[in-house]
């Protein structure tokens, strides 16, 4: 009869957290990631120090579209990190005039926002490879109507919210809003 030598309780437990360590950061590298929400700029969709998850897998096999809310890093700091929704797409007409969004022409009737824009912004076409971004706090974001952030490139694209796990009472999956699905049928 053979006798197998066993490892020893210290091996075996680092072992274990190293094999942990490497399958968190594959997870947080290529599946999903959990961010917190900083500041107002996507009320009432989103509060401040909201916890979410974001998915970072979907867009490898598809493009992000109209209304979904993604996580990007600002343009002119990619350190900082920002989360706001996609209101256009590359190839799409955007204005905004007398607090209305219009998209290819079209007026996006947006009843998930807090209140209707003051701030214009003149025709632009979506250039290839880049999106128009947009708070849900209209009046109190930086987004793509400012030149600091303009069209995101879709190489500062993280990933997109999928899930709200904090705070309980805000536990749940985004949708996109009718209005902006009722955009990318319109394709």
């Amino acid at each position: 009869m053979k006798v197998k030598k066993t490892k020893s309780p210290l091996r075996e437990w680092v072992e274990s957290i190293v094999g942990a360590v490497i399958l968190t950061a594959f997870i947080i590298v290529f599946i999903a990631q959990s961010f917190v929400v900083e500041g107002t700029s996507m009320l009432p969709t989103l509060d401040n120090n909201q916890r979410l998850l974001v998915d970072k897998l979907t867009y490898r096999f598809r493009e992000p579209g109209h209304g979904d809310i993604i996580v990007f890093r600002y343009p002119a700091n990619p350190k900082e990190e920002f989360i706001k929704r996609i209101i256009a797409v590359p190839g799409d007409s955007i204005a905004i005039a007398n607090g209305k969004v219009y998209v290819n022409g079209n007026v996006i009737a947006e009843d998930y926002i807090l209140e209707p824009t003051i701030r214009g912004f003149s025709p632009h076409i979506v250039p290839e490879g880049h999106y128009f971004v947009l708070g849900d706090n209209r009046n109190d974001s930086l987004d793509s109507r400012d030149p600091r952030v303009g069209f995101v490139p879709r190489e500062n694209i993280i990933g997109r919210a999928v899930w709200s796990y904090w705070p309980l009472d805000r536990i749940g999956i985004f949708r996109i809003p009718e209005a902006l699905a009722e955009v990318a049928v319109q394709e």
